[in-house]
């Protein structure tokens, strides 16, 4: 299956990272962040990725143009300058990579609406450029199957920043927690799709993919949950990206496919 990987995004919580880049090109242990995404999918089998670009994509095009000059070795000839590449010092060559322009503004909708020409499966998957997970890609697409249904979210329960008090109506407290599990889950990605989802979507701008189109669909009963209860972190503030940056550091990196 295709892999569209969303990073058309601007990142303004991120600033300090994404005034010069786009997020999903800010770096966790020297790679971007969409890398270490493109490297779990790529373990499982699935290695052909679409990437609807929007906020400076031009800095994802430079990436992947010089993808094999950033991570192989070579020899250049300062006389003529040509450069040869040795072999087998790139990484993930038998990745392929499709970007496309999908406007600065564009909302996820539309962005997916507009590689549609570019999937041409029956099923493919979707998940966003700046969450990492040690998600079983296997047993995400096996569920998509058994529940045979358009559509598949998968959703992690996330531990509040902030204890939680519970009182009775005299203000004894009846129970202390110090950052809880919450107990509703919250859609984190990694979504595997039918192809006549394409046709829930559209190109306008507004077109935003956790709005109308996903609302409609669960409203039809045509979308499943894959509960997932091991690791996930996305990279939406400062605080985010030091936290997987000290993950990385010291060895910690349950997203990373073995």
């Amino acid at each position: 299956m295709k892999v569209i990987i969303l990073c058309g995004g601007k990142g303004t919580r991120l600033r300090e990272e994404t005034e010069y880049k786009p997020k999903p090109m800010v770096e966790i242990g020297g790679r971007p962040i969409m890398w270490h995404i493109m490297q779990r999918y790529a373990a499982y089998g699935h290695k052909e990725f679409v990437l609807p670009l929007g906020y400076k994509g031009e800095v994802i095009k430079q990436y992947f143009q010089e993808y094999k000059i950033r991570n192989a070795d070579f020899t250049v000839d300062l006389g003529t300058g040509e450069t040869t590449l040795h072999q087998g010092a790139a990484k993930c060559t038998d990745w392929k990579v499709t970007l496309c322009d999908t406007g600065e503004d564009t909302m996820k909708g539309a962005r997916i609406k507009r590689v549609a020409q570019h999937i041409d499966t029956d099923r493919f998957m979707v998940t966003y450029g700046d969450g990492v997970a040690d998600i079983d890609i296997d047993a995400l697409v096996a569920f998509h199957k058994r529940q045979g249904k358009m559509g598949t979210f998968t959703g992690v329960r996330m531990p509040s920043r902030f204890g939680t008090v519970s009182t009775d109506e005299s203000g004894n407290i009846t129970d202390w927690q110090e950052k809880p599990v919450l107990n509703q889950y919250t859609n984190c990605g990694f979504f595997v799709f039918e192809r006549e989802f394409m046709d829930y979507l559209s190109e306008d701008d507004d077109c935003d993919l956790e709005k109308a189109p996903l609302e409609r669909l669960a409203k039809e009963g045509q979308l499943a949950m894959y509960p997932h209860k091991g690791f996930w972190q996305c990279m939406d503030t400062l605080r985010d990206y030091q936290y997987l940056t000290e993950l990385w550091d010291k060895g910690n990196t349950p997203w990373v496919a073995k």
